[in-house]
């Protein structure tokens, strides 16, 4: 199951309103209603400006031995057919994921994943970390806002669905 989000809410704005308070509205609506995949992107790339993305199977699976506490999201890639020592990585990767209440992202494309992080080699899958900004929490983007409230939704999914990351 591929998902690609779309809104089709419509603000019926009064008439005496501001403009820029129309402005306004119109670009908070535009980010709520976003399609996921242009949320996981933006998501990604402040994450990757912040130096908070950890990319590749086995680099993840290094910071994820050592802190799994400090991961916030995990974004794999649909695994390529034929490769079976990678995909048992990847399941075994998801499974602790799970297990540690890191969020998992399903993505379409390996390709899409690894040009949004700037890469040059295709990469199946990254690890986005929390930021903890001389906080005792975590603090979180409106974008990773976003995306945990769609992984909330889709937590106990018995086959999680495939976010369509947009073309870059």
């Amino acid at each position: 199951m591929v998902v690609e989000e779309t809104c089709t809410m419509h603000l019926n704005m009064n008439m005496n309103m501001d403009m820029d308070m129309d402005l306004e509205l119109d670009i908070d609506l535009a980010m709520e209603c976003a399609p996921i995949g242009r949320t996981v992107k933006s998501a990604l790339m402040r994450a990757q400006a912040e130096a908070r993305v950890i990319v590749g199977l086995s680099a993840a699976i290094n910071v994820l031995s050592k802190s799994p506490e400090g991961s916030l999201f995990c974004l794999m890639a649909q695994p390529k057919d034929g490769d079976s020592a990678t995909h048992m990585h990847e399941v075994l990767l998801e499974a602790f994921c799970y297990e540690n209440d890191i969020y998992v992202i399903k993505v379409d494309d390996a390709t899409k994943l690894s040009r949004i992080l700037g890469q040059d080699s295709v990469e199946s899958c990254c690890l986005v970390q929390k930021v903890w900004a001389d906080a005792p929490e975590e603090q979180l983007t409106k974008a990773e806002n976003q995306l945990v409230d769609y992984c909330e939704a889709h937590w106990d999914a018995p086959q999680q669905p495939i976010v369509q990351l947009p073309a870059v």
